[in-house]
């Protein structure tokens, strides 16, 4: 979850559901105006038509000053995203990065994205491709000064599809999204978990591990979990077959020792647990 005044989050990967459209300028409009006090360079991705955007931007004081001068912009979705409308994860994220070191090499701290990203996650086979891309884009995001706020109109795309992508968000302001799955800076890990895995949640924990689809380092999977405050024993399940189906041992770090206990009882050859402080 995140604090609904710092839009921006402390991570700055942020999932933003919303119902009311003129709520979600509000919260964009924010966060585009944080990024500009952080020395970034900002891009606002909208399906909208450009010049209606740009209209009711240029009432923002300090946004209108950076679109006269070039620090903010208003991007059509179509030209930042596929053609097709189904996103190709790799090449997405390599277009961010290279608009990123496009902003860096202009003086700017880094860059900053409001997507509104509706239109490109209406198919199941758009949702699936789309959120890999939120999985990937989270990874460069961890070593790379790129942040993005990535909205969703809530009505349209029904509880569910929000959920699968808040799920692969470090924040989100989605209030009964249990857990999340997300990732971690170089060095730390492949990923970390947070929040709750209940039995209620074991298809969504699926479905967010096979889209975040990590892989081994030296036949380990790392999993920071300092932030889960509850698993059941059918998610250890999981993240052992998990790791098993990748030849690999899943490392699952957490600061209580009654999951290390539980796992031993369960006998899961392909998870070991590490307890840490």
């Amino acid at each position: 979850m995140i604090d609904e005044q710092r839009p921006d989050g402390p991570y700055g990967h942020v999932c933003w559901a919303y119902d009311d459209p003129i709520t979600f300028r509000r919260h964009a409009e924010a966060y585009l105006t944080a990024g500009l006090a952080a020395g970034e360079r900002v891009w606002y991705v909208t399906p909208d038509e450009p010049e209606s955007v740009l209209a009711r931007l240029r009432r923002v004081g300090v946004l209108a000053d950076a679109l006269r001068r070039g620090a903010a912009e208003v991007v059509p979705l179509d030209s930042t995203y596929a053609g097709d409308r189904t996103v190709d994860p790799a090449a997405q994220v390599a277009a961010y990065a290279a608009a990123t070191d496009r902003a860096l090499a202009a003086g700017h701290t880094g860059l900053r994205v409001v997507a509104e990203a509706t239109a490109l996650v209406r198919t199941p086979a758009q949702l699936d491709a789309f959120a890999r891309y939120e999985h990937q884009i989270d990874r460069y995001m961890r070593a790379r000064p790129f942040r993005a706020m990535c909205a969703y109109h809530r009505p349209e795309l029904g509880a569910r599809t929000v959920a699968e992508l808040a799920s692969l968000h470090p924040e989100s302001n989605v209030e009964d999204l249990l857990f999340r799955l997300y990732a971690v800076a170089p060095g730390e890990g492949h990923a970390a978990l947070a929040g709750e895995l209940d039995p209620s949640q074991h298809k969504l924990f699926g479905t967010a591990l096979a889209r975040a689809d990590l892989r081994p380092t030296e036949g380990e999977l790392v999993l920071r979990a300092t932030g889960l405050r509850f698993l059941d024993h059918r998610s250890l399940v999981h993240l052992d077959e998990y790791a098993h189906r990748r030849s690999a041992t899943a490392v699952l770090r957490t600061s209580r020792p009654a999951v290390a206990r539980l796992v031993g009882l369960l006998d899961l050859p392909s998870l070991r647990v590490e307890v840490t402080r």
